[in-house]
């Protein structure tokens, strides 16, 4: 027979039993419960990064054709950084404090010429209205942020136009300048990733005249420098590789690897700027989506 001492420790092991019995399931359901608000929830950093509410569509078209002409090369089609060395827009200071484009103009009119500087072109400057600046930032601010940013998830391929297009709109638009079997024969070899293929088309290359010793382009980059013609008051013209120029100052390296600095004073000298890359630079401002899928779809075809 038990003695009173054991049935006293049965009895509070048995309601120890019960009572965990009972509590596990609903401590279960509740872990459960906090676990999924928490998924449900934005990560911590979000709180960081202001939501607003969505702009206009009108402002977000105009917006867009701004950024995609002026921006989108280096930056990405997303703000999230592109392939020539841009940074992700998105989680920039100016772009998260900005809220109409206030910040975001000033940073592109670049008064001082200490904020927007490139790594391979130097300083930049646009002269963007405060609305265009408006319009940008709206579209720059459209874009979602989240911790697994499934912007930057990446399409299999970009190839999705009509080649035939493409070569009708190369005709018209290139044909007079490139030639499929010429300077183009085999680009499709050479560049054998279609991103770095469509890259290369739109704009073949990226000058850092604005800085000395500007880095190497690639060895199948077979374009001329930009070059500067400089016609002082005596009627005498100076010609050279174009090192650098601003409103004050124009650099020079003539054919000899002389480098010569000429003082600027409004409109003198007569200075005319010979950029090879200006037909490319003026169609970025034509191109729709549709002729940019095209014309790739075209080129991927001439290996």
């Amino acid at each position: 027979m038990a003695s009173p001492a054991a049935r006293s420790g049965k009895t509070a092991m048995s309601k120890m039993y019960q009572i965990r019995s009972f509590l596990l399931p609903r401590l279960t359901l509740a872990a459960f419960f906090c676990v999924g608000m928490l998924v449900a929830q934005e990560p911590p950093f979000m709180a960081s990064f202001p939501t607003r509410p969505k702009a206009d569509p009108a402002v977000l078209a105009r917006g867009k054709d701004l950024y995609k002409i002026n921006c989108a090369y280096c930056h990405g089609e997303d703000a999230r950084g592109g392939d020539s060395g841009g940074n992700n827009l998105l989680r920039t200071d100016v772009i998260i404090k900005d809220k109409n484009g206030e910040l975001l103009g000033e940073f592109l009119l670049n008064p001082s010429g200490s904020y927007h500087i490139a790594a391979r072109e130097g300083v930049l400057k646009f002269n963007f209205t405060s609305d265009q600046a408006s319009d940008i930032a709206a579209f720059i601010h459209d874009f979602r942020l989240s911790s697994r940013d499934p912007g930057r998830m990446r399409p299999p391929t970009i190839v999705v136009g009509d080649a035939k297009a493409g070569e009708l709109y190369f005709q018209a638009k290139c044909g007079s300048c490139h030639s499929a079997t010429g300077d183009l024969q085999g680009i499709a070899t050479t560049f054998s990733d279609p991103r770095s293929l469509q890259q290369h088309w739109l704009m073949p290359v990226v000058y850092g005249f604005r800085g000395f010793n500007p880095p190497p382009e690639p060895a199948n980059t077979k374009i001329p420098p930009v070059t500067v013609t400089v016609t002082l008051a005596n009627g005498q013209k100076v010609e050279g590789r174009l090192g650098r120029i601003d409103d004050f100052l124009v650099t020079l390296v003539q054919a000899d690897g002389t480098p010569r600095t000429i003082r600027r004073e409004g409109d003198s000298p007569q200075i005319e700027v010979h950029d090879p890359m200006k037909p490319h630079k003026d169609l970025l401002r034509v191109y729709t989506d549709a002729d940019i899928h095209n014309v790739t779809a075209y080129l991927v075809t001439l290996k």
